[in-house]
């Protein structure tokens, strides 16, 4: 029973871990959303390391009382399920705000309490699964029973997550910590009540809190940060939630309120009314309307909006949609007289709120809704027989922020990448356009980066050359970029003079634009669009150009898609100098977080690894003929390569696999998977082959993933999941065996060590669990690749001098031979 204890707990840590990633993105936003990785791989460390100082630290406990773990393993179960609500409890309770924390130095004292809260549960899932594998004969099995259920783990998250959102999930977690305790306690209780009462109870407590997972109590829901979108919204006069619902990777609520007016860039010159609308909030960010009349009744209001131009340059268009959001542009396109209306969404949720409370748009004969991610709907469509538009129109769904803030910038925006816009322009019939919509930023940061991504897919798809292909013009509040699969014609550009006169928008830029058309009606000093927007264009001066910008707007690549990251360390000075005195997160400064944050990681991690070393005299057991410093400097090292290997994957497939969360369950439960069987095969597989053919593996998978992607992107995701686990399991099954080499030889020469080397491989992964995304964002996926390899060549180095024949065995060889 004790390994599927070990199965059934380590499958509850990666439950809990994942649903914290839900909790975070929903209360704080996606950025914060990456700590549920970091606090989870410390907890996991300091279990044990704790384990390894436990014997000198309480006198008189010594190598025999762990020779019956049962009782201790069934107590530290149940901490997990207590300190799992515990720890969600006070995260909900104590008020932190990242927004306030610049200002209010109480803010960090909430953090650093969230943090130690959410750290416990895995403190006692490390400390049983350490104690497990210290105490277990057959060490492997019981480190494969750990990868197996952590593997599961994260696939039943993807369905918890459905059917009982982020907190019923936390909840659910706890009460698989009750199961776990029960299956140890079964082994063996010490305790004075019988084994079956501890059994039936721990069976009673994982029954109630499953009941209270499905009923989710008000007081269970995740509190939001009083600056999320949707706590804003709820303020608004007579607002009410009409739906909340979940799904895997996101929550969608519906709310209600005269107060809602979204009306992205719309002129200064309207008078008419703004219609009346409903507000789709998606992960309590982003408000986007849900429009509560019909297209007919709309359109006088749609034609000061500037994404009506593109319908004035094809009328009765064929048109492509994608990411509608709540359907205002699907609703504008019909109101401008589309002939056909293709809506690609990636989100169900956001398709049945429109279908449910968007006064029959998707039920228009002229509109059909496809639920995909664009990208992949635009791959199987690039065929000789795919359709072809006269309009693309990439909406505009995310919520205008500050370019100063770093905090968006861990989210990879696989629609607004070169490859992308390349795709996007193969779907266009000659002459056809892709309308894109920014939000504006001073100075020119965002927007600008968009005008690149455009030029660059120009370039690269030879649809045109960008000084003659591209127009941009600015509202108020928006930027509207108009790419052509071809030159602009004359005609064509009075059209876009005319529009904007009639409408007080500003000419940004025109093939044939003289200067004093631009910067007329919103008058900004210097014209700094008109000039960047030109300047950008040119070639041959693009490098300089860029690197002269006070943000990095390169265009991002599938291999780097960061569309929001775009800080540089030339900001330093600003952002200091904000701090404390600006409402935006962490004063402005959300990237530099991610530094802190590391550096945080790097101290408590390294106090881990090192404390036990002030007992290392005192630890039992002795590493004879090995060098213990090598075999824990070993143990170090895989744990940098495998999250290092873990986390690029991750976010690669995020294309691949549609969406983030189902991207993070694919590949760690592929992985974990794999690695379970990997180390099972251990002992045939040794590490010193394993290891070479690891790195080799990996680099020949960094270099295969583009041709797999393009290969495969535009088929269903069931295709896509095979074929990802497909790559996937093969590096698993590699990834799994080094480990528990070093268990294997650790148990026959220095079993003590064992919860030092488990509580040094998951410190180390703490450390590069941010140092990867911080290693992404600068330089691409395949730079953190890069860093797995290295980590898995020196591990190798380290282990061909661990991995040899004992003096007494060499001797026995000689005397045999002889």
């Amino acid at each position: 029973m004790r390994r599927s204890g070990t199965f059934v707990l380590a499958a509850a840590t990666l439950t809990l871990e994942t649903a914290l990633t839900r909790v975070f993105a929903l209360s704080q936003g996606h950025h914060f959303s990456f700590m549920a990785i970091s606090i989870g791989l410390l907890g996991l460390g300091a279990g044990g390391t704790w384990l390894t100082l436990w014997p000198q630290i309480v006198p008189g406990l010594s190598q025999e009382r762990f020779r019956e773990p049962d009782c201790a393993l069934a107590l530290v179960a149940l901490g997990f399920a207590a300190t799992t609500l515990g720890g969600y409890v006070t995260v909900n309770v104590v008020p932190f705000d990242m927004y306030r924390i610049a200002w209010q130095g109480v803010q960090i004292l909430y953090l650093m309490i969230d943090y130690l809260a959410l750290t416990l549960p895995f403190f006692c899932s490390g400390l049983a699964i350490g104690l497990a594998l210290r105490t277990a004969k057959a060490g492997r099995e019981l480190y494969a029973a750990n990868l197996l259920g952590s593997a599961c783990g994260c696939l039943i998250a993807l369905g918890a997550l459905t059917w009982l959102g982020a907190s019923g999930t936390v909840v659910l977690s706890a009460a698989a910590g009750c199961v776990a305790a029960g299956l140890y306690a079964w082994e063996r209780s010490r305790r004075r009540i019988g084994q079956r009462t501890a059994v039936l109870a721990c069976g009673l407590g994982a029954l109630v809190l499953s009941g209270v997972a499905w009923v989710r109590p008000a007081w269970l829901e995740v509190r939001l940060s009083p600056y999320r979108a949707l706590s804003y919204a709820l303020q608004y006069p007579g607002a009410r939630v009409l739906s909340s619902r979940w799904n895997a990777f996101s929550r969608v609520d519906i709310v209600e309120s005269e107060a809602i007016h979204v009306s992205p860039g719309l002129s200064l010159g309207y008078l008419g009314q703004v219609p009346l609308q409903r507000g789709l909030y998606v992960d309590a960010h982003a408000q986007a309307p849900i429009l509560s009349a019909g297209p007919n009744e709309v359109a006088g209001w749609v034609d000061h909006l500037p994404l009506s131009l593109a319908y004035r340059l094809r009328p009765q268009a064929d048109v492509l949609v994608l990411e509608p959001g709540g359907g205002l542009d699907v609703a504008a396109a019909l109101s401008q007289g589309a002939e056909h209306v293709t809506a690609v969404a990636s989100n169900p949720l956001e398709i049945d709120a429109v279908r449910r409370y968007g006064s029959g748009l998707y039920a228009d004969p002229k509109v059909q809704v496809i639920p995909q991610s664009p990208r992949s709907y635009v791959r199987g469509e690039r065929g000789p027989d795919g359709a072809r538009y006269a309009v693309i129109d990439l909406a505009l769904n995310d919520a205008q922020r500050t370019a100063v803030s770093g905090g968006y910038a861990l989210a990879e925006e696989t629609r607004y990448t070169v490859q992308a816009f390349v795709d996007f322009l193969s779907l266009l019939e000659p002459g056809g356009v892709l309308v894109v919509q920014r939000w504006l930023q001073t100075p020119p940061s965002e927007s600008l980066r968009a005008w690149g991504i455009a030029a660059a897919a120009l370039r690269e798809s030879g649809d045109g050359r960008p000084e003659d292909s591209l127009v941009a013009i600015r509202s108020w509040s928006t930027m509207l970029i108009v790419a052509k699969k071809g030159a602009f014609l004359a005609s064509e550009l009075d059209i876009v003079r005319r529009f904007c006169a009639e409408r007080q928008f500003d000419l940004v830029y025109l093939p044939d634009l003289r200067p004093e058309e631009a910067n007329r009606y919103n008058v900004h000093e210097g014209a700094p669009y008109y000039r960047a927007y030109r300047d950008l264009l040119p070639a041959d001066r693009q490098v300089e150009f860029y690197r002269a910008q006070a943000y990095d707007v390169r265009p991002p690549t599938d291999d780097w898609p960061f569309f929001h990251h775009l800080f540089r360390w030339r900001q330093m000075p600003e952002v200091l100098q904000a701090l404390g005195h600006t409402w935006q997160p962490f004063g402005g400064g959300g990237y530099l977080v991610l530094l802190a944050l590391l550096g945080i990681a790097t101290l408590t991690s390294t106090a881990l690894i090192v404390l036990p070393s002030a007992f290392a005299r005192r630890l039992p057991g002795k590493t004879s003929g090995v060098s213990r410093g090598r075999i824990l400097a070993y143990c170090g090292c895989l744990g940098v390569a495998y999250l290092a290997v873990e986390i690029p994957l991750i976010q690669r497939f995020v294309l691949f696999l549609d969406h983030p969360t189902t991207a993070f369950a694919i590949v760690v439960s592929v992985l974990l998977a794999a690695s379970g069987v990997g180390s099972t095969l251990a002992g045939r597989l040794r590490a010193r082959w394993a290891i070479p053919l690891l790195v080799a593996y990996v680099l020949a998978l960094s270099a295969a993933l583009p041709a797999v992607s393009d290969a495969f992107l535009g088929r269903t995701l069931a295709i896509r999941i095979l074929v990802a686990t497909a790559l996937l399991a093969p590096l698993g099954l590699l990834m799994g065996t080094p480990f528990p080499a070093a268990l294997g030889l650790l148990g026959e020469r220095a079993p003590g060590l064992i919860p030092w080397a488990w509580g040094i491989n998951g410190c180390t992964s703490v450390i590069v669990s941010i140092l990867a995304a911080l290693i992404a964002l600068n330089w691409g996926f395949s730079a953190v690749l890069l860093l797995a390899t290295s980590a898995y060549l020196l591990a190798w180095r380290l282990w061909m001098t661990i991995d040899r024949p004992r003096p007494e065995s060499r001797a026995r060889k000689r005397i045999s031979v002889q």
